[in-house]
Protein backbone atom coordinates (compact mmCIF):
# COMPACT_ATOMS: atom_id res chain seq x y z
CA UNK A 1 0.00 0.00 0.00
CA UNK A 2 1.55 3.13 -1.07
CA UNK A 3 0.89 6.50 1.69
CA UNK A 4 0.91 10.20 1.24
CA UNK A 5 0.79 12.31 4.28
CA UNK A 6 -0.06 15.85 3.67
CA UNK A 7 0.45 18.03 6.54
CA UNK A 8 0.16 22.36 5.79
CA UNK A 9 3.65 23.29 6.88
CA UNK A 10 7.23 21.86 7.65
CA UNK A 11 8.66 24.62 9.36
CA UNK A 12 9.29 23.47 12.64
CA UNK A 13 8.79 20.95 15.20
CA UNK A 14 5.13 21.81 17.06
CA UNK A 15 2.41 19.19 17.79
CA UNK A 16 1.23 18.90 14.09
CA UNK A 17 4.84 17.77 13.61
CA UNK A 18 4.89 14.95 16.47
CA UNK A 19 1.70 13.60 14.59
CA UNK A 20 3.69 13.85 11.32
CA UNK A 21 6.51 11.80 13.19
CA UNK A 22 3.58 9.23 14.46
CA UNK A 23 3.03 8.58 10.89
CA UNK A 24 6.38 8.31 9.58
CA UNK A 25 6.42 5.46 12.42
CA UNK A 26 3.60 3.55 10.87
CA UNK A 27 4.35 4.46 7.25
CA UNK A 28 7.81 4.31 7.12
CA UNK A 29 7.67 4.09 3.43
CA UNK A 30 5.12 7.15 3.29
CA UNK A 31 5.82 10.07 0.74
CA UNK A 32 5.26 13.73 2.93
CA UNK A 33 3.94 16.64 0.96
CA UNK A 34 3.53 19.96 2.44
CA UNK A 35 3.52 23.55 1.32
CA UNK A 36 7.01 24.69 2.96
CA UNK A 37 9.67 22.52 3.94
CA UNK A 38 12.37 23.46 5.97
CA UNK A 39 14.64 20.67 6.44
CA UNK A 40 17.21 22.03 9.14
CA UNK A 41 13.84 23.18 11.10
CA UNK A 42 12.52 19.18 11.43
CA UNK A 43 12.93 16.07 12.77
CA UNK A 44 15.32 13.53 11.53
CA UNK A 45 12.65 11.13 11.37
CA UNK A 46 10.76 13.48 8.87
CA UNK A 47 13.25 14.53 6.88
CA UNK A 48 14.48 10.57 6.25
CA UNK A 49 11.07 10.54 4.25
CA UNK A 50 10.51 11.52 0.57
CA UNK A 51 8.97 15.48 1.55
CA UNK A 52 7.29 16.96 -1.56
CA UNK A 53 6.44 20.58 -1.18
CA UNK A 54 3.63 22.76 -3.29
CA UNK A 55 4.88 25.70 -5.22
CA UNK A 56 4.68 28.04 -2.42
CA UNK A 57 7.93 26.62 -1.20
CA UNK A 58 9.37 28.44 -4.03
CA UNK A 59 7.42 31.74 -3.06
CA UNK A 60 9.64 34.79 -1.37
CA UNK A 61 10.50 34.19 2.10
CA UNK A 62 7.78 31.49 2.07
CA UNK A 63 9.40 29.73 5.71
CA UNK A 64 8.96 32.77 7.22
CA UNK A 65 5.48 34.48 5.14
CA UNK A 66 3.99 31.03 4.84
CA UNK A 67 0.76 32.50 6.63
CA UNK A 68 0.48 35.50 3.92
CA UNK A 69 0.18 32.77 1.29
CA UNK A 70 -3.08 31.14 2.80
CA UNK A 71 -5.28 32.30 0.14
CA UNK A 72 -3.09 30.20 -2.35
CA UNK A 73 -3.06 27.12 -0.34
CA UNK A 74 -5.96 25.44 -1.54
CA UNK A 75 -4.93 25.74 -5.32
CA UNK A 76 -1.35 24.44 -4.55
CA UNK A 77 -3.07 21.50 -2.81
CA UNK A 78 -5.48 20.87 -5.49
CA UNK A 79 -2.41 20.53 -7.89
CA UNK A 80 -1.09 17.42 -5.80
CA UNK A 81 -0.61 14.71 -8.20
CA UNK A 82 -1.56 11.58 -5.96
CA UNK A 83 -2.98 9.10 -8.56
CA UNK A 84 -0.51 6.57 -7.15
CA UNK A 85 -1.44 6.20 -3.69
CA UNK A 86 -3.65 4.47 -1.41
CA UNK A 87 -4.17 5.81 1.81
CA UNK A 88 -4.56 9.49 2.25
CA UNK A 89 -3.25 10.70 6.05
CA UNK A 90 -3.97 14.65 5.94
CA UNK A 91 -3.33 16.44 9.59
CA UNK A 92 -5.86 19.51 9.79
CA UNK A 93 -5.05 23.06 11.63
CA UNK A 94 -4.79 24.87 8.36
CA UNK A 95 -5.37 23.67 5.34
CA UNK A 96 -4.40 20.05 4.23
CA UNK A 97 -7.49 18.01 3.53
CA UNK A 98 -8.07 19.49 0.51
CA UNK A 99 -6.32 17.31 -1.98
CA UNK A 100 -8.47 15.85 -4.55
CA UNK A 101 -8.11 12.05 -4.03
CA UNK A 102 -7.64 9.23 -6.83
CA UNK A 103 -11.13 7.82 -6.38
CA UNK A 104 -9.99 4.68 -5.49
CA UNK A 105 -7.90 5.70 -2.37
CA UNK A 106 -9.07 6.08 0.88
CA UNK A 107 -8.86 9.73 2.47
CA UNK A 108 -8.78 9.84 6.15
CA UNK A 109 -8.42 13.49 8.27
CA UNK A 110 -6.74 13.69 11.37
CA UNK A 111 -8.07 16.73 12.81
CA UNK A 112 -6.25 18.53 14.95
CA UNK A 113 -8.59 21.95 15.07
CA UNK A 114 -10.38 23.08 12.03
CA UNK A 115 -9.39 26.36 10.98
CA UNK A 116 -10.55 28.32 13.79
CA UNK A 117 -9.57 31.69 12.03
CA UNK A 118 -12.30 31.72 9.49
CA UNK A 119 -15.13 30.12 11.66
CA UNK A 120 -15.43 30.67 15.05
CA UNK A 121 -12.44 32.81 16.33
CA UNK A 122 -12.68 35.04 13.01
CA UNK A 123 -13.81 38.26 14.73
CA UNK A 124 -10.72 37.98 17.28
CA UNK A 125 -8.07 37.13 14.73
CA UNK A 126 -9.82 40.53 12.81
CA UNK A 127 -9.85 42.53 15.52
CA UNK A 128 -5.72 41.78 16.25
CA UNK A 129 -4.83 41.85 12.64
CA UNK A 130 -2.47 44.89 10.99
CA UNK A 131 -4.70 47.30 8.88
CA UNK A 132 -4.09 45.60 5.30
CA UNK A 133 -5.22 41.78 6.91
CA UNK A 134 -8.50 43.18 8.29
CA UNK A 135 -9.36 44.94 4.82
CA UNK A 136 -8.81 41.73 2.77
CA UNK A 137 -10.06 39.55 5.29
CA UNK A 138 -13.48 39.44 4.84
CA UNK A 139 -13.45 38.54 1.06
CA UNK A 140 -10.51 35.67 1.96
CA UNK A 141 -12.44 33.89 5.34
CA UNK A 142 -15.07 33.93 2.45
CA UNK A 143 -13.73 31.92 0.06
CA UNK A 144 -12.10 29.82 2.42
CA UNK A 145 -14.87 29.19 4.33
CA UNK A 146 -16.52 27.64 0.99
CA UNK A 147 -13.39 26.01 0.13
CA UNK A 148 -13.38 24.46 3.59
CA UNK A 149 -17.09 22.69 3.66
CA UNK A 150 -16.06 21.79 -0.64
CA UNK A 151 -12.54 20.34 0.48
CA UNK A 152 -14.62 18.37 4.01
CA UNK A 153 -16.75 16.42 1.03
CA UNK A 154 -13.58 14.79 0.06
CA UNK A 155 -12.47 12.96 3.28
CA UNK A 156 -13.65 9.30 3.46
CA UNK A 157 -12.90 9.39 7.20
CA UNK A 158 -12.30 12.34 10.03
CA UNK A 159 -10.55 11.32 13.17
CA UNK A 160 -10.35 13.69 15.97
CA UNK A 161 -8.24 14.07 18.62
CA UNK A 162 -10.64 15.28 21.72
CA UNK A 163 -14.17 15.30 21.87
CA UNK A 164 -13.60 19.21 21.78
CA UNK A 165 -12.42 19.13 18.02
CA UNK A 166 -14.81 17.03 17.17
CA UNK A 167 -17.78 19.02 18.29
CA UNK A 168 -16.29 22.05 17.05
CA UNK A 169 -15.89 20.16 13.51
CA UNK A 170 -19.20 19.45 13.60
CA UNK A 171 -20.20 22.40 14.43
CA UNK A 172 -18.28 24.83 11.74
Amino acid sequence: MKVAIVHHWLIGMRGGEKVVEALCDMYPHADIFTHVYAPDKVSEKIRRHRVIPTFINALPRAARMYKSYLPLMPLALEQLDLRDYDLIISIESGPSKGIVPPPDAVHVCYCNTPMRYIWNMYHEYRSKAGFFTRILMPPLAHYLRMWDVTSAARVDSFVANSATVEIASRND
